[in-house]
């Protein structure tokens, strides 16, 4: 039985899907999620694209214990360099270089004859692997490339020290049929294959990344790179949670396993979920809400009878909670901690101190307080900014006769400040007055809300989307109160772009 690796790059791909991107903090707690799920490889940025990717990739490169830690990287020795000094501290560093490979991307955008191609290729392996033990090399674009070509320049890289080749359906262009023969293709083309590790990288542009995916591990790959909830650009990455629960549940066809705790698959999801303001839509696979629901009356009886009559996963091999436990507010502190445990939480005093007086806030407003309801407490909780606007009090009157009024009072730095305004609605009314204190600095692009519990007293999420410039946030705020949930989301939004750009305002 061949193992699998998953090398996720949700931190990388993933976060350059628009709208997608994440702060220091919340890229810190997604990877202490990665790590739980057991990943073998975390793709932690593009350390030389900017100084925030450099922090980032550096202070993960820190942090991570028990997998790799890889950062992309041009083919230019400057870059590789300076990946290297993001990477230096890991405990297992991997410097990935890319190049394009297609005849599109060698003519327009390398502006590069094939033989210059394949010698930078093995150029800046060889000088990537004087710093590194761990080098992959990807052929961009690898599914529209020349198979000949692509062969000779894996055997190049391979010669020249890459321990990871990765074949990239960039575009996601090919089909499964495809992938196999390409696979097969080079398994037998390519010299030294069978000393290294060959990896895929499946874009879902036609709806195929995963299938692609698994064709590619049926023909002999051996690393799958992928990103939690599929998200990346376009139309994303192939879905961590589709590999790994593939892989498992065919593991006898596939004649493969991954090191993937799929207990951990949930919780991953609904973190990344509140980190970007993105919610998987129900009809998703593994993850989406109605992914293990049955309303057809011949299903419900079949699954009543037997769960394996239309079941072929549970809902707790990927972690949903199976318990319908309650606490309450005259619940305590152990009772509270071990529901979080069972969820799969493991805070650190602190942590849980103000996790706790926070769940004691929440159940003085709810009669129960559910597993849902604590999954996404915690999950909001541990991505707040601590610098920054913060709500003191808010006062709004609305109705259909009169216009909606609202009055808020912030706080920053110890100095309070409230102003009014008037709007088209109460929410409308309340970022007025958030704008007239902030001295307006940034694009209003989108705003959702939504119950995430269940019930009339449920939780409401709401999310901002914030723009300047370039620059696109997203800001996440959570009460039993929906204006209030709105005001925290936009107060998020306005915080992470300060703390974006070191703003005073």
């Amino acid at each position: 039985m061949r193992t699998i690796r998953i090398f996720d790059t949700t931190l990388r791909d993933g976060e350059q899907s628009p709208g997608c991107s994440m702060n220091l903090q919340e890229k810190l707690e997604m990877t202490s999620r990665l790590e739980a799920l057991r990943v073998d490889v975390i793709e932690a940025g593009f350390a030389a694209s900017s100084p925030d990717d450099f922090k980032a990739v550096k202070t993960i490169a820190e942090t991570v214990k028990t997998c790799y830690v890889a950062s992309l990287t041009r083919s230019i020795e400057a870059d590789i360099e300076h990946t290297w000094d993001a990477l230096k501290n890991a405990q297992s560093p991997l410097i990935h270089v890319f190049l394009a490979t297609s005849p599109i991307h060698m003519e327009y955008k390398l502006k590069m004859p094939p033989e210059k191609v394949l010698e930078r290729a093995a150029e800046s392996v060889r000088f990537a692997k004087k710093f590194c033990p761990e080098v992959e090399f990807s052929a961009e674009d690898a599914t529209r490339s020349d198979w000949d070509f692509l062969a000779k320049i894996f055997s190049s890289v391979i010669e020249a020290g890459a321990t990871v080749i990765n074949v990239p359906d960039t575009v996601g262009y090919t089909t499964p049929q495809e992938m196999t023969e390409l696979i097969n293709y080079l398994n037998a083309n390519v010299n030294g294959i069978e000393k290294i590790i060959l990896s895929v990288h499946c874009h879902n542009d036609l709806g195929m990344a995963a299938a692609n995916t698994l064709a590619a591990v049926k023909a002999g790959a051996s690393q799958a790179e992928c990103t939690v909830n599929g998200i990346g650009e376009r139309a994303g990455n192939a879905a961590l949670e589709e590999i790994a629960l593939a892989l498992r549940t065919k593991r006898d066809y596939f004649g493969a396993e991954t090191n993937i705790d799929t207990r951990r698959i949930y919780r991953a999801s609904r973190v990344l979920s509140h980190i970007i303001g993105m919610t998987p839509s129900a009809n998703k696979p593994i993850v989406g809400a109605n992914a293990f629901a049955h309303e057809a009356g011949i299903h419900q009886h079949g699954v009543l009878a037997n769960r394996n009559t239309y079941e072929i996963m549970r809902p707790e091999d990927i972690g949903i909670p199976s318990g319908k436990m309650v606490l309450g507010k005259h619940s305590g502190k152990h009772a509270f901690e071990d529901r979080l445990v069972s969820l799969g939480f493991d805070l650190g005093k602190d942590e849980l101190k103000k996790a706790f007086g926070q769940f004691k806030t929440l159940a003085d407003r709810k009669k129960d307080v559910s597993d849902d309801d604590i999954i996404a407490l915690i999950s909001d909780k541990s991505l707040e900014i601590d610098s920054g606007y913060r709500c003191v009090r808010f006062v709004v009157n609305s109705g259909s006769t009169i216009p909606a009024m609202a009055a808020i009072r912030l706080e920053k730095d110890g100095v309070e400040t409230e102003d009014s305004s008037t709007g088209d609605g109460p929410i409308n009314a309340v970022f007025n007055a958030i704008d007239r204190i902030t001295d307006k600095h940034y694009t209003l692009l989108d705003y959702s809300i939504r119950a995430v519990t269940e019930g009339e007293d449920a939780l409401g999420e709401a999310t901002v989307k914030l723009g300047r410039g370039n620059e696109i946030v997203t800001g996440r705020g959570l009460s039993t109160d929906i204006i209030e949930a709105s005001i925290k989301a936009y107060l998020s939004g306005i915080n992470k772009l300060a703390l974006k750009n070191g703003d005073k305002k």
